[in-house]
């Protein structure tokens, strides 16, 4: 076991994240990203493709400039996200698969990563596992969090390297065989927590960038329950919006992103929730950590009493 000092409780632990774009990595789990950065584990990033098809959803950056060289654009912009967040990162070198649109849809385009034979798409990520020898692996679920054709590819891949880069007997070209010990998926974008804050922003009389989301979101009680892990780390919301601004042809400054005021998510929902789907060290059950059971119970204790944040009351002047 590392070792880990009171300043710094996940000093020598290692946290990787396999997303499917430059932005996911600030759209999805940086805030708790941000904390284990702070609190000393090594934190990495795995980026499937280089976001080269993405739509621009910023309106400020719908430039020719901007749309003449999109793929060096988002690279500056997962710079200056990687510089934000304290993290490393590599690019796994597959093209963009885009959103097909229609009905019915298009057929993807030609050597996209959402095309790629599982078995090869996976073989730069079971390298970089082999190298890195990350304690923790994040991604999404097998819905990919959102039905795009990379997010789904972005699931299968981070599942079958977690599974192989395990095993000697696969691409033992690729290094030595590294167990991972522990499986999550992303979970931050529930129905419970959008209900929750939809209904805080109304309380306060503001206007929730939720109601018309919610009212075309059919419940899934049985899918909200997969929860079984919930960070606290509503002290570094204010990296993620960083972070996420980073991305400037992705993220709108007056968009839904920034709609709700970070105190009141922090006091609604201080969390970033992911799903536990393996742990090689025990058993499968609710946490605050997703290093729970790699350090001791009071080194979890204590770096979540040092994440939690000073937030304001809500006063009346907000309604």
């Amino acid at each position: 076991m590392p070792q880990q000092s009171e300043a710094l409780p996940y000093a020598g632990l290692r946290l990787m994240h396999v997303h499917a774009h430059p932005d996911d990595e600030s759209s999805k789990g940086a805030a708790s990203t941000a904390r284990y950065v702070a609190q000393g584990a090594q934190v990495h990033v795995a980026t499937c493709t280089g976001g080269e098809r993405g739509s621009i959803l910023n309106p400020k950056m719908e430039r020719p400039d901007i749309l003449e060289n999109i793929t060096e654009v988002r690279r500056q912009e997962m710079e200056r996200a990687r510089d934000i967040l304290g993290i490393t990162q590599e690019w796994l070198g597959f093209v963009d698969s885009g959103w097909p649109e229609g009905d019915p849809k298009p057929p993807l385009p030609e050597g996209c990563f959402g095309l790629v034979p599982l078995e090869e798409a996976a073989a730069p990520l079971v390298k970089l596992i082999r190298e890195v020898k990350p304690h923790v692996l994040t991604t999404y679920d097998e819905r990919g969090g959102y039905p795009h054709p990379d997010h789904i590819m972005c699931h299968k891949v981070a599942v079958e390297a977690f599974e192989a880069a395990a095993d000697p007997e696969r691409y033992p070209e690729l290094g030595e065989p590294w167990s991972v010990t522990k499986l999550y998926y992303h979970h931050s974008f529930n129905r419970q927590r959008m209900e929750s804050l939809h209904a805080a922003m109304l309380e306060h009389g503001l206007e929730s960038p939720w109601t018309e989301r919610l009212a075309q979101w059919k419940p899934e009680p049985e899918w909200d329950a997969r929860v079984t892990t919930k960070v606290e780390c509503s002290a570094f919301f204010g990296v993620r919006d960083q972070a996420l601004l980073a991305h400037a042809t992705q993220i709108d400054p007056d968009g839904h992103w920034f709609a709700i005021p970070r105190e009141l998510q922090a006091a609604v929902w201080p969390t970033e929730d992911y799903e536990l789907v393996v742990n090689r060290a025990g058993a499968i059950g609710p946490e605050s950590d997703l290093f729970e059971g790699l350090v001791p119970e009071s080194t979890t204790e204590a770096a979540d009493q040092a994440a939690t944040a000073d937030t304001t009351d809500l006063v009346e002047e907000d309604a």
